[in-house]
């Protein structure tokens, strides 16, 4: 085994962090302009909950074809074109006007640009960190909150000053930007595979798939990240919305007040979660499915209580630990899977983890918002607590029956 460039591996997960940042902040655009984006172009809430469902619906089906290309190829250039192809759609959004022209964009174009960069991003983590794995991704996780925080506000500002088109061409820029830093910074992906792949990374993709669906605990780790995530994109996409509608916020602090309490308790929750995970895994059983389990049975009451609380002052309570709880989980998300996966077949892994995910989450910001009309936004808000629910069932079930034997 190669020795590994200790500075590198930390400018790593910085460079990568900066993606994450726009991949997270490009999506959130779409959630935090949304009112006034269907108010001028004169579209439903059904149509705007159709755009966000079918952008991740897309993203789901074409995630598990990254991780398989990203066990093969260098990975680098994927994290490169994934990047253009993400920002470039982004910017081009701005010159919208018509339903098509969004699905388009935002689906089929972002979608497909973004479903390149989590499997191979997260595998090329583990090249780098071994013994530091949960912590270097949940650095990298914590873009993700300060992505959909800083685009929360900054949208929402810029909307507001601007109008809606503005946030796209900006944001979109500078991914491209980005872009031709990775082309010079990142190294190729070769640190550890160099030692690790044999010829069974080589073997067909109907191979490296069964070696995920034979092992129970993937499967139900796989559908715990499903469930929660039907709840996060539903809580991401109609929240900024919510609180536009209830309490008459402007579109930058409704997209502010929706994030930042959030995901800021998250950013802590991420680093804690890892922190106690990476210190205790050699000591204690199951530790990081455990670690999950707590976050995701403490934060459920709380996603009702935002759902249903008439008093600012509570949601905010609410969101907050709503938030650390997120964290908690969001810690492990990866760590957890790759305890049970071997490294030649984690990018696939964690394509196929992501697709069970973003498939399932596809159906939440289309049925909150064909149900909005019936139901109120309040009631469907409060409904996604049962996706934190059944995704704490998923994992006890791993953690009592299964993941001893399917350890690596």
């Amino acid at each position: 085994m190669k020795k590994i460039n200790i500075a590198y591996k930390w400018e790593l997960i910085i460079l990568l962090w900066l993606a994450f940042f726009f991949n997270q902040a490009d999506r959130q655009i779409f959630n935090i302009v949304l009112p006034s984006l269907r108010d001028d172009l004169g579209f439903t809430d059904a149509d705007m909950g159709l755009i966000a469902s079918i952008f991740t619906l897309f993203y789901g089906l074409m995630v598990p074809l990254g991780g398989i290309i990203g066990d093969r190829i260098n990975k680098k250039y994927i994290l490169i074109v994934s990047l253009l192809v993400w920002s470039a759609a982004t910017l081009v959004t701005g010159f919208s006007y018509t339903l098509v022209q969004l699905i388009i964009l935002r689906s089929i174009a972002l979608g497909g640009g973004e479903a390149f960069y989590a499997p191979s991003a997260n595998s090329l983590i583990c090249e780098y960190h071994q013994n530091t794995r949960a912590t270097a991704i949940s650095i990298h996780q914590t873009a993700l909150y300060v992505g959909i925080i800083g685009s929360g506000y900054l949208t929402g500002y810029i909307a507001d000053s601007f109008g809606w088109r503005s946030a796209f061409f900006i944001f979109g820029g500078f991914g491209i930007i980005l872009a031709t830093v990775f082309y010079f910074r990142i190294k190729d992906s070769k640190v550890l595979l160099n030692a690790v792949v044999t010829t069974d990374a080589k073997k067909s993709v109907k191979e490296v798939i069964k070696v995920f669906f034979t092992k129970p605990t993937a499967i139900l780790l796989a559908l715990a990240f499903a469930s929660f995530q039907f709840a996060g994109v539903g809580f991401l996409t109609w929240m900024p919305t919510f609180l536009h509608e209830k309490f008459n916020f402007s579109l930058a602090r409704a997209g502010f007040d929706s994030t930042f309490y959030h995901f800021a308790a998250a950013f802590f929750g991420v680093i804690i979660g890892a922190r106690i995970s990476d210190k205790l895994v050699q000591k204690y059983f199951g530790i990081r499915g455990l670690v999950q389990l707590v976050g995701l049975l403490i934060g459920a009451p709380f996603i009702f209580i935002i759902g249903k609380s008439d008093s600012i002052l509570i949601i905010y309570l609410a969101l907050t630990i709503f938030g650390l709880c997120r964290g908690a989980y969001d810690s492990n998300i990866f760590a957890a899977l790759y305890d049970v996966i071997e490294m030649p077949y984690r990018s696939t892994a964690t394509g196929i983890m992501l697709m069970f995910a973003f498939v399932v989450g596809s159906a939440a910001p289309y049925i909150l918002g064909v149900l909005k009309p019936i139901f109120g936004l309040s009631n469907g808000l409060a409904f996604l607590s049962v996706g934190f629910i059944f995704a704490a069932i998923c994992i006890a079930i791993a953690l009592i029956f299964f993941y001893k034997k399917d350890k690596v």
